[in-house]
């Protein structure tokens, strides 16, 4: 059975468990799906309405956005659990092995991967949340501050994820470039999920 497919409670009593995933990176994608489920569901009670007629198409164009965001992550959490089985099997390689050093890099790199894909799609759920101020119904206002609170989660769970394997890469050029890359999103996510999370507050 794929994580997508368990239950809530399944996916939880496993995530609680021994087994090496799902781990922080699938805990990450779901809270990053859980985000734009919920800018989803605004968009959803604001379509339709006169008094958000003007922004009808955008919001639409969101809730398009919203699903198929949803849907990746959701499959993140599958990917980022079969990108970690090849790094989990090098650190059984005896350490004088002389191929090690090349397959644990390969591996690593491939394990970086998907939770970097998991940060950038977290600061779009970021965007998306901050996206609907202003732009829909008032009686969800709270949930636009939930999914940015959320998205934040996700991106910092899932830079996380990245960089505790670009520690261990012996390519610091790419690891570099990977950790530079993270600290822009955290910076500029943060910012954007803290402004739209006191501009929900102070509306409430």
């Amino acid at each position: 059975m794929s994580f997508e497919d368990m239950t809530l409670g399944e996916f939880n009593k496993v995530l609680s468990s021994k087994a090496p995933t799902p781990g922080g990176g699938g805990a990450a994608a779901l809270a990053g799906a859980l985000a734009v489920s919920l800018s989803g569901m605004v968009c959803a009670l604001t379509l339709g309405k006169k008094k958000f007629a003007e922004f009808e198409d955008e919001v639409s164009a969101i809730c398009n956005e919203c699903e198929t965001l949803r849907d990746q992550m959701l499959t993140l959490i599958e990917a980022d659990a079969t990108a970690f089985a090849p790094l989990a099997a090098a650190y059984s390689i005896p350490k004088d092995a002389p191929d090690r050093n090349a397959v644990m890099e390969e591996a690593l790199k491939a394990a970086a991967a998907v939770p970097m894909q998991i940060a950038e799609k977290a600061f779009k759920a970021i965007k998306i949340a901050g996206s609907l101020l202003g732009k829909s119904s008032n009686l969800a206002v709270s949930d636009i501050g939930c999914a940015a609170a959320l998205g934040k989660a996700a991106l910092q769970s899932a830079a996380l994820n990245v960089k505790i394997n670009t520690a261990l890469m012996d390519d610091r050029q790419f690891a570099d470039y990977l950790d530079t890359r993270l600290v822009e999103l955290i910076e500029k996510g943060n910012a954007l999920a803290d402004e739209t999370y006191k501009n929900v507050w102070e509306r409430l």
